[in-house]
């Protein structure tokens, strides 16, 4: 096993730099600008819609990313009590493994509330209601019913695809709005830090357990994959309802079919098949099981 010790003292250093302010990232009177997209196509796909008009595109763009961060915000409400649950048995510690997952949890919770604050400024600008999944606590307490090997897993797997989601698409779009690319890309640094103590956490875990248990926990990682993909498809339900809504336009059997096919498939790709495929959460995966190495291949395939 790694030495943990330096592991966290590394990435507590690194969290103590990179860390930002609420005000400094979105301010509770400041505006997003709904004359650009928010999220990259290639985690959108709305150009594929032809259909629609540019504005209506535009407007899609929009609802796809007000769903992204609301997805983001009922994940975090998982990860902040798992993250305190597992330093809570070794608080009388008080060395570099504790402040670190202290810190985690306090990133964690501000995240919430910057998500929470997006969601606020876009409800006052955008004109239109727009709905997400929940409610978040039910949610976050059917994820933590599983073992808490195979919940760090998914919480490594969330932390990876941020990761690839900034770098990949966020970073190099210059068309994108100034303050939504700054919150993503605000995100992505502390969540950087996330993924380091995460896989520590991990290691722990995995090394308290059998063969067996290993191979269990990742039985239910992909459990809990498979109960995300059932809150994907009620979101793009929602955001077709969001759609027509805030354009005021009922489309044909036809194109909501299309709709759904077109815009489900990008939600698996953005929050299953872009972390499924990350190098890092495939590399640490595999350190615990092949066989969960070889099934995450083949899943992987079926979001892209």
């Amino acid at each position: 096993m790694q030495d943990s010790t330096l592991g966290y003292d590394h990435v507590l250093a690194i969290s103590e730099r990179v860390g930002f302010r609420l005000d400094e990232v979105l301010g509770r009177d400041q505006a997003l600008d709904f004359k650009r997209p928010f999220l990259p196509e290639r985690l959108a796909r709305v150009g594929e819609l032809d259909y629609l008009s540019a504005s209506e595109k535009l407007a899609l763009n929009h609802i796809r990313a007000h769903g992204y961060l609301s997805m983001f915000g009922l994940v975090e409400e998982f990860i902040l009590p798992f993250v305190l649950d597992h330093v809570r048995p070794r608080l009388e510690q008080v060395d570099a493994r504790t402040r670190a997952l202290l810190q985690f949890a306090g990133e964690e919770a501000k995240h919430i509330e910057l998500f929470k604050r997006f969601c606020t400024s876009f409800e006052r600008d955008f004109g239109s209601r727009c709905e997400s999944v929940g409610p978040a606590r039910e949610i976050a307490q059917a994820v933590l019913s599983h073992t808490p090997f195979a919940v760090a897993l998914a919480i490594l797997h969330i932390e990876w695809m941020t990761q690839g989601h900034y770098l990949e698409s966020v970073k190099s779009d210059q068309l994108l709005d100034a303050r939504f690319k700054s919150l993503l890309k605000n995100h992505f640094l502390e969540e950087c830090q996330h993924a380091k103590l995460d896989t520590l956490i991990a290691s722990e875990l995995a090394q308290q357990l059998t063969p067996e248990a290993i191979e269990g926990g990742v039985d239910e990682y992909f459990a809990i994959v498979a109960a995300l993909d059932g809150l994907l498809v009620q979101q793009v339900a929602l955001d077709l309802a969001s759609f027509e809504r805030a354009c005021s336009r009922t489309l044909s059997p036809e194109q909501r079919a299309r709709f759904s096919e077109s815009q489900l498939a990008a939600c698996r790709f953005t929050f299953l098949g872009s972390g499924m495929s990350h190098r890092s959460f495939v590399a640490t995966l595999g350190s615990f099981s092949q066989r969960g190495a070889e099934l995450l291949e083949v899943a992987a395939r079926r979001f892209s």
